[in-house]
């Protein structure tokens, strides 16, 4: 396949190496990169498949001010709300393009291991079987790739566990142990499986890879970005200068706050994203811990 990555972030930069073992591969963003095969912007929209991992929060200005729909065939590599709409990722992108054209990457998956080649298992969701079946077939050995059918649930589970991330690495960074971040990983994959289904997801989306899998490794190690906000917030730390500080997009706290008006707009019952919520608006991170143990 000729595929082109959209975004050169560490993620963008981790799937170009992935998909360049099999295939001819450029990798392009808004601003110029330094990088093996970067080419304009304009040139690589043009090709017949695309990977895009732009970050959440800017996929519809993206969309609007440089894509053009011209059949192509496009996997989606970011995860997370719309904050401004409340529309899940999906909803998005079939403003833009046909669903048959759309599919989904989820599953446990950290840039700095994949562009190491280290065994990785992915999912890739769409309502075009065909189509996820061939971004499967072009990964590398190192990925094993599952097709499934789940948009809706791929997209919330791959959304919400940035979220209990967040409250993980708060629990780790207040030394709360780790019989406390078990079940505050359990109690979150029960909560984001009930959101899930509230908007017609499957179960057992929530028990596989792109779920429980993705939610377990996001939410217990400092590779995660999500998990080393909470961490930063237990420490005393403000949202703003824990972000300055990251250097990268957190997706989990917009999304935080997009589940959380979507959970007010349809009387949905989230406690751990309630108080993640809290803690990003400054409520003491032992206080907001405590009162989810409480409960």
């Amino acid at each position: 396949m000729k595929i082109a990555v959209i975004g050169a972030g560490k993620w963008g930069q981790a799937l170009f190496h992935a998909y360049s073992q099999k295939n001819e591969v450029v990798i392009s963003s808004r601003r110029k990169r330094k990088l093996k095969n970067f080419i304009a912007l304009e040139e690589a929209l043009k090709s017949e498949y695309l990977i895009i991992a732009i970050a959440t929060q800017h996929v519809r200005e993206f969309l609007q001010e440089h894509f053009t729909f011209s059949n192509q065939k496009i996997l989606v590599a970011s995860k997370g709300i719309e904050l401004k709409s409340g529309k899940f990722l999906n909803e998005v992108y079939e403003e833009f393009v046909s669903k048959e054209n759309l599919a989904y990457l989820s599953g446990p998956s950290f840039a700095a291991e994949v562009i190491k080649s280290l065994p990785t298992a992915l999912v890739v969701s769409s309502q075009n079987n065909d189509l996820a079946q061939q971004f499967v077939d072009a990964m590398p050995s190192f990925i094993r790739g599952y097709v499934d059918s789940d948009v809706i649930g791929a997209e919330v589970a791959g959304a919400y566990k940035n979220v209990i991330a967040i409250a993980a690495g708060v629990c780790d960074g207040l030394e709360l142990g780790n019989n406390a971040r078990a079940a505050l990983i359990s109690r979150g994959l029960v909560e984001m499986t009930r959101f899930g289904l509230f908007f017609g997801a499957k179960k057992d989306t929530f028990l596989s890879l792109g779920g429980a899998g993705d939610l377990f490794l996001t939410a217990s190690s400092p590779l995660s970005r999500n998990y080393r906000v909470g961490f930063a917030l237990a420490k005393g730390k403000g949202v703003q200068e824990i972000l300055d500080e990251l250097g990268e997009v957190a997706e989990g706290v917009p999304t935080t706050k997009a589940l959380m008006k979507i959970a007010k707009e349809n009387d949905i019952y989230l406690p751990i994203a309630k108080e993640v919520e809290a803690l990003l608006n400054g409520k003491e991170p032992k206080q907001s811990l405590m009162d989810l143990l409480e409960r």
